[in-house]
This record gives C-alpha cells, structure tokens and sequence, in this order.
C-alpha cells in the first residue's frame, strides 16, 4: 500500500482526518490531495509527460554518441536543441535508465625506446596551444583485429584536439609514423614550419627516416621521458578515447574492416560531432571554425577603430 492510500484508508476506517495523517507522517496535504483527486484517472500530469519527453531525448542522445556520452555531453547536447535541464537531473535519469558511459580498461605500453638521440623536451607537459598549428603531439597505439594487430599512428593539434592525420598498418615502424605526419601537413594545406611535434622516444619518433621527414617539412621535434605517460597525456587521452569510446566497442574481423570503420568514426564523428572539454564542449572542427570567426571579426574592429 503507498503512502496515499494509507492516509486515504485512515479516515476512511478510522475516522482520522487527512490533515493530521499528513503532519504525523511528514507528508505534504497539497500532494496528498493532487493523488486523491487523481484517483480513477489515466491522463498523465505535465510533470510525468515531460520527464518521459526527457528520457527519449537522453536516450536518442546517448545512442548518437555510440553509448559514449555521460551526462554533462549529454546535458549541453539537450541544451543545444531547447531543453532547460541541469546536469544533476541527467545524470539521474541516465542512471535510472542504465545508460553507462566509458569504462576504461588498463592500457599497455608499447613504446620501444629509440637507439638515436632523443629530442629535448619543449612542451614540459603544458598541452596548450594558442592558435592552430603551433602545437601537435602522436603516439602509436594498437588495434586487435581477427587477423592479428593492427598499428595506428596519430597527429594531433593541441589547439583544437583536431586528428590531423593517422595511418594504419601490420608494422610497427618509421614508415607508420611518417605517413600519419604526411597526412597532417596534407590536411593543414603543406605548410606547417616551425610547428613543434611532441611525441614519447620510440623508435618510429627517433628513426632517421623520420628526424630526416620532420627537417624537411620544417617540424620541430620534442620528447618526453623514457616509461613517463605523463609526458604524452595528450596524446595518451586521444588512444584512450578512441579504444573506450568505439574500438573496444566492436569486434573487428579483418584489418581493412578496422581501417574502414577507425578512420569514418574519425571523420564523421571525432572531429566534426564529438564534444571535448578542452573546447569548452565543442568538437574539435566547430571549435577551430569559432575561433577563426572570433579572431576575424576582433582583427576588423581594431581596422575600424585604427582608422
């Protein structure tokens, strides 16, 4: 029996008034008597056609992101389409709905220390950027397939978080490692000189064939220590996202299914939709495209006020 119809049934076999059951149970009279009129009646209030509207919307939401968002994604998601909801209220009705985020697995390590001269470290872990193309840092990561391994090399801009440029092979080497730089400097239009690089000392980062690519394209390399993840948590961050969010999602038969599916997930979903906190919520594309904005329309002010 609830609450209700236990005041209800003490008036009604008692004779004991609905207001005094109310003040000796804590129960406020205006709700109890909201339940008593709504007896008998099978119209939802607004308050429950809302918070079925809600939990839809969470749960469409939530299925968009490939069951990756927890709930401050989540909240500026139903922000953005209208919703005036805080992320306290998400976060509950996620939970009393099942839907879970990211649960992270323990990495491995995979670094293999150089033989060559190791590059300084120019970064000291302070992995900001003030504008694009100042700043990148990679690592190399790897995928398991029904083949056996699969190797990815990524490139990413600090400014944005932006994956610039990745390449996928069975070899864990140099050549892996040059072709992720290459498709960089290709998407940022061939020129990034002076840009600094930062990466852990692996042998693919220490190789000549790569200190030799990074001269020419006028790329500045940096390092951090040796066995220190610390060093590259930017990058790290970038590995762990991609195998909780998607890769440990799927199971992937052959390496070209894996190539396939890593590099759509990159492009229709990473770059372009994916929120990330070090854009204040936005995805990487939208961020640099804000920022562009921003600074055009600042430069043109200081013209007008200069003039």
């Amino acid at each position: 029996m609830s609450v209700a119809a236990f005041i209800s049934s003490q008036k009604t076999e008692h004779g004991i008034d609905h207001v005094t059951s109310c003040r000796a149970l804590g129960v406020s009279q205006s709700w109890f008597y909201k339940w008593k009129n709504r007896i008998g009646q099978d119209t939802p209030t607004a308050r429950e056609c809302r918070r079925a509207s809600l939990d839809a919307e969470i749960t469409r939401l939530f299925e968009a992101s490939g069951g990756t968002y927890g709930s401050p994604r989540i909240t500026r998601d139903l922000h953005e389409v209208g919703w005036r909801v805080s992320e306290n209220t998400v976060a509950a009705r996620m939970a009393e709905l099942g839907l879970v985020g990211r649960r992270r697995p323990k990495p491995r390590a995979l670094t293999r220390q150089g033989k060559r001269p190791a590059a300084p470290d120019l970064v000291r872990r302070k992995f900001t950027a003030p504008a694009p193309d100042v700043l990148w840092c990679g690592d190399v990561t790897v995928i398991d397939t029904g083949e056996g391994k699969l190797y990815l090399a990524t490139v990413e801009d600090l400014f944005s978080r932006r994956l610039l440029g990745y390449a996928m092979s069975e070899h864990h080497d140099a050549a892996l490692t040059c072709a992720s730089l290459q498709m960089a400097v290709a998407t940022r239009g061939g020129d990034v000189d002076g840009v600094i690089f930062h990466s852990d000392r692996g042998s693919e980062y220490t190789a000549a064939r790569y200190q030799d690519l990074c001269r020419r394209l006028g790329v500045v390399q940096s390092m951090g220590r040796v066995g220190c993840a610390l060093d590259n948590a930017a990058a790290e961050a970038l590995n762990s996202t991609l195998k909780v969010e998607y890769v440990h999602r799927h199971r992937f038969r052959t390496r070209v299914e894996a190539r396939l599916k890593i590099a759509t997930w990159t492009a229709d979903f990473y770059n372009i939709t994916r929120r990330h906190s070090a854009n204040d919520g936005s995805s990487p594309v939208t961020f640099e495209h804000h920022m562009i904005e921003k600074r055009k329309a600042s430069s043109a002010l200081l013209r007008t006020a200069v003039a």
